[in-house]
């Protein structure tokens, strides 16, 4: 495991490293990852223009911003991606202003997924390959100490009932999904993750 996650975090971009990677292979018509469609280059694009939104209209709450100053640890967050990913898009923009807020407690590493096989391999969700998965990691020892991801609750509870009630994943789920986010405001996720730290911090 060690000398995966080394691998990986030798890998890893900055979250300004990855959002400019994304945006400089949408010039080349090009994604992330090994698959390369129309389809996948299309959705990477919407992504763009979402995280740029987001990167301006995320705030994190005032009392999530009171539980992160009172960390006494230092983390590395590392985080397993694909710029065609629409959770990916909705999340990393909220991971990236936790880290912010962190006053340098929480370092936001992201890893490309289909460059990572064998660590995304370890962290399979319902035994999927599901982006993004956060893996937190104690900056000290280096050792993996908790995993989140690919959705808070709510996003993944309405996912598995429209799955249930019409046996696929489309495109109206999909959009159904990001309103989800939408309605949201990044509030799930943050209380998600910041509980999980909480705890670690115990």
């Amino acid at each position: 495991m060690k000398t995966v996650l080394a691998q990986a975090l030798f890998k890893s971009h900055s979250y300004i490293e990855y959002r400019k990677l994304v945006s400089d292979l949408l010039r080349e018509n090009k994604s992330t990852g090994a698959e390369q469609s129309e389809d996948l280059t299309h959705y990477s694009s919407l992504n763009d223009t979402r995280m740029h939104r987001l990167d301006k209209t995320i705030k994190i709450s005032d009392e999530n911003i009171q539980k992160l100053h009172s960390l006494k640890k230092d983390y590395i967050w590392l985080v397993l991606s694909e710029g065609w990913c629409g959770d990916a898009a909705q999340i990393l923009p909220i991971m990236n202003k936790l880290a912010e807020e962190s006053e340098d407690h929480i370092e936001l590493r992201i890893a490309l997924r289909d460059e990572n096989e064998e660590l995304m391999n370890l962290f399979l969700s319902n035994r999927a390959k599901a982006i993004p998965k956060l893996i937190i990691i104690d900056k000290k020892t280096t050792e993996v100490l908790n995993h989140w991801g690919p959705r808070p609750e709510g996003a993944s509870n309405f996912i598995k009932e429209y799955k249930e009630r019409n046996g696929v994943i489309d495109e109206t789920a999909k959009t159904e999904l990001q309103l989800w986010y939408l309605h949201d405001k990044g509030l799930s996720t943050q209380n998600e993750i910041i509980a999980m730290l909480l705890d670690l911090e115990e």
